[in-house]
């Protein structure tokens, strides 16, 4: 399969909703792919980032793992199968996220202050994740006004926001770096 296809060289490009249909590269369906798919980029950075800091530590303790975050990149490429009217998303997704946010912040300190996003590279990663997701997530609802989009991708989407950041409090934690309050 070639990867072009000159079909998208006029500002238009092909896309699979109820039917298959031609959208200008300005829609709101592409923008939110294109959110998703940054997105997904940079979940995948950080599972390569916490790939390094678990092998550096040489901890089996890690109460995130990468399969976790591969899951996750998983989610997010079904969200859009599931905004283009072809669903493969499921609410235990979004239980996934809620029992993993809660045995993180379990870890953790309380948290008595706002934080500013950095500390370790991992951790920063993290927050720039959590950054790309609540963009995704605005596409995402800005999307429903006018089509489908399951509530189920939106709850997702908006839970995956709160799980990073916690992951990026959790990995500042495992590098032995405090939260920079505000």
């Amino acid at each position: 399969m070639k990867i072009y296809t000159k079909g998208g060289d006029k500002g238009n490009t092909q896309v699979y909703l109820a039917d298959i249909k031609r959208v200008s590269k300005d829609d709101k369906i592409l923008a939110c792919y294109g959110d998703l798919d940054e997105l997904n980029s940079h979940i995948g950075m950080l599972a390569a980032h916490l790939e390094t800091l678990t092998e550096n530590k040489h901890r089996k303790d890690v109460l995130l793992s990468t399969a976790e975050l591969l899951n996750i990149q998983k989610d997010i490429f079904s969200i859009g199968f599931a905004i283009s009217d072809k669903p493969q998303f499921g609410s235990e997704r979004i239980d996934f996220l809620e029992t993993k946010i809660d045995t993180l912040q379990a870890s953790l300190a309380p948290q008595t202050h706002f934080i500013l996003p950095g500390g370790s590279i991992a951790a920063a990663q993290a927050h720039i994740s959590r950054t790309v997701a609540r963009r995704a997530e605005r596409a995402l609802v800005s999307l429903a006004k006018d089509n489908q989009v399951p509530e189920v991708c939106l709850a997702y989407i908006n839970r995956l926001s709160d799980f990073l950041f916690v992951s990026a409090r959790y990995l500042n934690s495992l590098s032995n770096k405090p939260d920079i309050v505000v």
